[in-house]
């Protein structure tokens, strides 16, 4: 039997109020529906309640049984509603006990530390830093720098030639940083100061100490009355700030075709102070660098007045100084990627 009351009929609110139900998603709608329906001054249930006097004895009993039997289910309804939606996502759970994950911290590698810590030592001495193409042209890279026809270098035993076209220029990897700097000289007039880094290309077999592909710092400085004892001085303050010792140079005649006079260049073991040690082969002294006054004829080709300028150059290989500062006993360890090598070096990116 179906009662009217003033508002709805009894099933036609127990009909609109599960519709509503199933369509919650959140406390905040279930709580709504409690108030609009259970609420004690505007509740739906309440109306109803607040009817049940103008009804008859038996009308009355009826209907309030009716009425507290939707309550009944109405709460019931509201309360299972409510713990579902406070119940943990059905989703997988997570095991707080098990051990995270280990994040790995990129860290600088062992080339990159020592070409930084170069390139800072030269800007504080006021040196700009020059970069140029690994593609050179002969003249770049031999014809500038004072290297005769014949020079071994020019073989393709020593040197990775690219392009050999009738009519063209030869083209190939550089085999060493200098035709940066005679790409400098050729835009700018003295005075220079540069400092050239980058990687260099030579037919090397590999083995501990050799590789086919390394990478060079080399520094130029040209003006008026520069002289060897300006050389002289920098490279000592240079390897000194490098490896953080008041390490002793030893300079030893040499040649290279575009320096004259030429020297090859020694530091005081950094590993035995001097004393002798299996790093330095008990001699007490390191091989570190090649070094000289620019040739005339280097200065010329770059259309600068040899009568006029003078200037120093030098250069070191990068793999070479990781070796002595970190104690790395073979230059492959640097093109390996290998994490367990590369992850001691813990200087963040």
């Amino acid at each position: 039997m179906f009662l009217r009351f003033p508002h709805m009929q009894l099933d036609e609110l127990k009909k609109n109020f599960n519709e509503r139900l199933k369509r919650a998603q959140t406390l905040a709608e279930v709580d709504e529906l409690r108030n609009e329906f259970l609420g004690r001054k505007r509740g739906a249930i309440t109306a109803l309640l607040k009817e049940l006097p103008n009804l008859t004895a038996q009308e009355r009993s009826a209907a309030g049984k009716s009425i507290n039997e939707i309550k009944q289910q109405i709460e019931e309804a509201l309360a299972s509603k409510t713990s579902e939606l406070k119940a943990p996502s059905k989703g997988p759970t997570i095991d707080w006990s098990i051990p995270g994950t280990e994040y790995r911290f990129g860290a600088t590698h062992p080339i990159t530390l020592v070409r930084r810590r170069i390139e800072d030592i030269f800007r504080q001495m006021g040196y700009a830093i020059a970069e140029g193409p690994e593609i050179e042209t002969d003249f770049h890279n031999f014809g500038a720098l004072n290297f005769p026809p014949d020079h071994p270098a020019r073989d393709t035993q020593d040197t990775f030639f690219i392009q050999s076209t009738t009519g063209a220029e030869q083209l190939l990897l550089r085999t060493h940083t200098s035709p940066v700097q005679i790409r400098t000289m050729l835009d700018h007039q003295p005075p220079v100061r540069i400092l050239c880094p980058g990687r260099v290309y030579r037919k090397d077999e590999i083995d501990a100490s050799h590789s086919p592909i390394f990478h060079q710092m080399e520094a130029l400085a040209v003006d008026d009355r520069i002289t060897f004892g300006d050389l002289k001085g920098t490279l000592l303050y240079f390897l000194q700030e490098l490896f953080q010792s008041d390490v002793k140079l030893r300079f030893r005649p040499s040649f290279f075709p575009f320096t004259e006079p030429s020297a090859e260049v020694d530091v005081s073991c950094v590993n035995c102070r001097g004393k002798g040690c299996n790093v330095c082969k008990q001699s007490g002294w390191l091989e570190i660098l090649g070094s000289g006054m620019v040739h005339p004829n280097v200065l010329e080709a770059v259309g600068y007045d040899s009568e006029k300028y003078t200037g120093f150059a030098f250069g070191l290989g990068l793999e070479r100084v990781a070796i002595l500062m970190f104690n790395i006993p073979d230059i492959r360890l640097f093109y390996q990627n290998d994490l367990r090598f590369l992850s001691q070096f813990r200087v963040i990116v």
